[in-house]
């Protein structure tokens, strides 16, 4: 594309027939969705840049999102309906109608639905998550509980701790914070518009706390104090930094007495938690732990940035109520540069104002069904979600009983996203029937009975609400890649196919957004004929400590560091304090070092790019980080191949030994198919207040292959 001379805010003139349009990046669904320029020519993308004082991105763009052309452009993607033809796996399929394949899909889903019921048909979304609300609602209208997403894995059990501690979701009030907690955060490999903002305020005199085992740039250019706990101890950590904020009376009394409940019983359990104590949990220095308590008492307006690698513990729902607790008894929720209770607009984002989409999604729940998978072994996570636990999916199918599903539609579903992955495919073996809804041929729709092409952000329309009260519906920037639609539509598809009793859902994507949308005072027409999002008219900045004032969706209608919902339902087995457990090791001295699977890396997200050129060159190979001092003590050098054996398998990688990665721990990157970590973490290994997987603080051993 060397003929194409263009910059920021300047295109050829109109007799190079290349146009500008405006869409969207979702690659890294739903927290960015950073705006595109898209040069366009006969039809087809000649290059893309960021828009320029677009609410996310202001111009700029990540590797992910830089390669939005190549992601579009790669040759396996899916260009028509497909059948197959030969063994589920064998990645043998034919051509079809979208006729044939919906009237396929339909009739296998009546049939079980008649024969079974309609629970023993269960919808998953992956990737990505703009059209959930319409696959909930399907879910719903045909009769069944079994809607599960990714979900079940990503932000979630954050999200469960704010709901038992707060009764709402949470978010950061950065711009007048004094102190920035940074747990788990590395926003210069995702979510890297924070980092530019986190920038921005430490000129103004912020400071910043990271937690986390690595070095990271974020650790290197940010932090006034980093601390380095072992994996899965972050709850430790917490508390023992609570600990000596309590000793010290560094915490805010008037505000608890009037807006907490639960902090004498807290009080008395994290007495056990000395400096020295935490230090011997968490390897964190004795003395770093005061520094953090001393640095946190010393500021005004502290909060903590949402970080979805804090739920992957078995004990992640717990350590993410510890920490959040500090914000508590410091007094920095709903207060100025705190953590302010928020209202999701849409896609579970806190924009500023409320729709009808939560409306849309329960208005047709079927409260009589059966409940949803997991529902019994991960009841808080149906108690506070209602959907299907998809992390137990694997075991209900396997089972061959009369609760096990028969059925399954996904849509942009992953196996390799669940630990013990191989259980997943012996389920879709085991299924009755199987759609799925992807760009590409992957390895999971290789499992399918039917494959339908979807599109891209580029390829279709759809509405996109932003921080600050600013919304926008995009127009397609391409025609859709041979005969793919957009998830809606097929969604859409299937009611019209199944005669589903939903007028809505049978009218598609526009029709439902309008619904939900039915009381903004910009229409959809107005967003879309807009060249960027619109900013609505009547957002009001929020009155810091309203939501104290007015009293809380708990029970005590006050922040609650002792939960009630947990406290009334003893049968569960929880606790309804924050309290530490360790992370599980089946076997210490078998599988001495501590195992992260999964840290982010900035040229991908989970599986999604890895076979886009571009990104796969910047780490082609599986590998594993590890220490200096292990690599030394094994006499491993950069380049060799070690093996990583759990008490699941075993699998070889490429060492990296680094100085980022402290002694004892070893980290590997996540989505490789051919070294897939995935499958060999324990698939029972489950936080049980969430359900989610111990990604991040399983265990193993290591040794170089000679």
């Amino acid at each position: 594309m060397s003929e194409i001379n263009y910059t920021h805010g300047k295109i050829p003139g109109e007799e190079s027939g290349i146009e500008l349009k405006h869409s969207l990046c979702d690659i890294c669904s739903p927290g960015m969705h950073c705006g595109l320029d898209v040069l366009v020519k006969d039809g087809k993308i000649v290059k893309i840049e960021g828009t320029e004082g677009f609410p996310i991105n202001n111009g700029k763009l990540c590797t992910k999102g830089a390669s939005n052309r190549q992601y579009v452009y790669r040759e396996d993607r899916i260009k028509t309906p497909l059948k197959r033809v030969g063994e589920r796996g064998e990645g043998k399929f034919e051509p079809i109608s979208w006729d044939e394949a919906l009237k396929t899909i339909s009739e296998n889903l009546l049939k079980v639905k008649k024969e079974y019921g309609a629970d023993k048909v269960a919808f998953y979304s992956g990737y990505s998550k703009y059209y959930r609300f319409m696959l909930r609602r399907l879910a719903s209208v045909f009769g069944t509980q079994n809607y599960g997403t990714e979900s079940s894995s990503c932000m979630t059990s954050g999200l469960m701790a704010w709901l038992v501690a707060s009764g709402s979701a949470m978010s950061m009030n950065m711009p007048n914070s004094e102190l920035i907690i940074g747990w788990g955060a590395n926003g210069y490999h995702s979510r890297y518009p924070m980092v530019r903002n986190m920038q921005k305020n430490m000129e103004h005199g912020m400071k910043v706390i990271t937690v986390d085992p690595r070095i990271t740039p974020a650790s290197q250019r940010l932090a006034d104090l980093h601390l380095r706990p072992h994996l899965g101890t972050d709850g430790a950590l917490a508390l023992a930094i609570a600990h000596v904020l309590i000793e010290n009376d560094w915490v805010d009394k008037e505000y608890i007495d009037k807006y907490v409940h639960g902090f004498k019983e807290y009080a008395e359990y994290v007495k056990q938690f000395t400096p020295e104590k935490g230090q011997e949990l968490t390897g964190v220095p004795a003395e770093d732990i005061v520094k953090a308590a001393e640095l946190i008492h010393s500021c005004k307006g502290i909060c903590i940035p949402e970080s979805s690698t804090l739920g992957h513990h078995r004990n992640g729902m717990q350590n993410y109520r510890a920490l959040m607790s500090l914000l508590i008894i410091t007094g920095n929720v709903d207060v100025k540069g705190g953590q302010l209770p928020v209202i999701h607009s849409f896609m579970e984002r806190a924009c500023g104002f409320e729709t009808y989409e939560e409306e849309f999604m329960e208005e047709r729940y079927p409260e009589d069904a059966p409940k949803a998978i997991g529902a019994d072994r991960f009841p808080l996570w149906y108690y506070l979600r209602k959907d299907m636990q998809a992390n137990a999916l694997a075991d209900n199918v396997l089972n061959e009983d009369e609760n096990s599903v028969r059925a399954l539609v996904g849509f942009g579903m992953n196996y390799r996203m669940f630990t013990s992955d191989h259980r997943y495919l012996e389920m879709f073996k085991k299924l009755d029937f199987f759609a799925d809804v992807d760009l590409f041929l992957t390895d999971t729709a290789k499992y399918a009975d039917i494959v339908l092409p979807a599109c891209t952000s580029l390829e279709r329309e759809t509405f996109m609400p932003y921080n600050g009260g600013k919304v926008w519906y995009t127009k397609k920037a391409i025609e859709p890649l041979g005969e793919a639609k957009s998830d809606p539509e097929i969604i859409s598809l299937l009611a019209q196919y199944m005669d589903l009793d939903d007028d809505l859902l049978k009218a598609g994507y526009k029709e439902c957004v309008r619904h939900c949308l039915r009381d903004l005072p910009v229409s959809i027409e107005e967003m879309q004929a807009s060249e960027e999002p619109l900013q609505l008219p009547f957002i009001k900045p929020y009155v810091f400590g309203s939501s104290l004032e007015k009293g809380l969706h708990t029970p005590t209608g006050k922040l609650e560091l002792y939960s009630e919902i947990i406290a009334a339902h003893p049968e569960w087995g929880l606790d309804p304090l924050p309290t530490y457990v360790p992370p599980y090791n089946p076997d210490s001295e078998k599988y001495p070092f501590r195992l992260c699977a999964g840290a982010r890396i900035p040229n991908a997200l989970h599986s999604r790019l890895h076979d886009v050129p571009w990104e796969r060159s910047l780490l082609p190979e599986p590998s594993v980080e590890m220490s200096l001092e292990d690599a030394d003590r094994l006499g491993i050098e950069l380049g060799d191949d070690v093996e990583i054996v759990t008490d699941v398998g075993a699998l070889s990688f490429k060492a990296i030994p680094t100085a980022t990665v402290m002694e004892g721990d070893v980290f590997i990157y996540h989505g490789y198919r051919e070294k897939d970590i995935n499958s060999i973490l324990n698939g029972q290994n489950l936080d049980p207040y969430s359900g989610f997987p111990a990604y991040r603080s399983a265990y193993c051993n290591i040794r170089r292959i000679s």
